[in-house]
């Protein structure tokens, strides 16, 4: 048995998400009954992380295990592309060893989201637009506060299926970019919801509503009740998974 793993990105506009769900096509969906087709056996995706409905991703990985005849993964890349709708792209297609899995190896996971104070209409797809200026000194100090705790339960979603909500978060940062404010985010893992949770958070403090032992508390009450509304989905992605370099065949 080989197991390949894939490179590839997607605008999550026309998803439910990554994760197969019975409401409506899903990403991995997509790419699973596309990969079915052209090598005409069933086949199983698994992912590196479950983005939410709307989310998008410049660099998501996933994996499948084949055994049958030897194929050439560039040919495979090409009409996998041809066959997957428009807003999905593969990049490439590698094989790892035989236990390296899309989800447990990797070592870390980077998001970026998108605000603006603008009404611009090459704008509003993908970023999310606020009707003040978001104070970005502030903020990134609560960023800093960020990277003194490991317990995320109340930037979560309620009732998931993880052990822990125990996360290290690497680096947290808003940058101001022409029209758009964008925020990085770099950690270990992520909970559900967590990356819209904590803008949400961050832009009450970016509009003088919340102040650091006010951010404090939040993190430490454990609580999703008492943090900030989630940024909607659709100004968030997926930007790079990292795996260590010994993992490729």
């Amino acid at each position: 048995m080989s197991r390949f793993f894939i490179t590839l990105s997607y605008n999550g506009k026309n998803y439910v998400g990554w994760q197969i769900q019975p409401n409506g096509m899903s990403v991995q969906q997509a790419l699973q009954d596309a990969l079915s087709v052209i090598l005409r056996k069933d086949v199983m995706v698994v992912g590196a992380g479950r983005t939410d409905a709307g989310v998008h991703a410049r660099e998501m990985i996933a994996h499948f295990d084949w055994e049958g005849d030897i194929f050439s993964p560039d040919d495979l890349v090409y009409r996998l592309n041809n066959f997957l709708p428009k807003d999905i792209s593969l990049s490439t297609i590698r094989q790892v060893h035989p236990d390296v899995h899309a989800r447990f190896s990797a070592v870390s996971r980077t998001y970026k989201y998108y605000v603006t104070t603008v009404k611009d209409p090459f704008l509003y797809e993908y970023s999310y637009r606020v009707f003040f200026q978001p104070d970005i000194e502030a903020m990134n100090t609560f960023c800093e506060v960020l990277k003194e705790y490991k317990d995320f339960t109340s930037f979560s979603k309620l009732h998931t299926d993880v052990k822990t909500n125990n996360c290290r978060i690497e680096y947290a940062r808003w940058e101001k970019k022409e029209e758009l404010y964008e925020f990085t985010i770099r950690a270990d893992r992520f909970l559900r919801n967590m990356v819209r949770a904590i803008v949400g958070t961050l832009l009450q403090a970016g509009r003088g509503r919340l102040d650091e032992q006010g951010f404090r508390r939040i993190i430490e009450a454990g609580n999703r009740n008492v943090a900030g509304d989630s940024a909607p989905g659709h100004a968030l992605f997926l930007e790079k998974v990292i795996y260590p370099d010994d993992i490729w065949l």
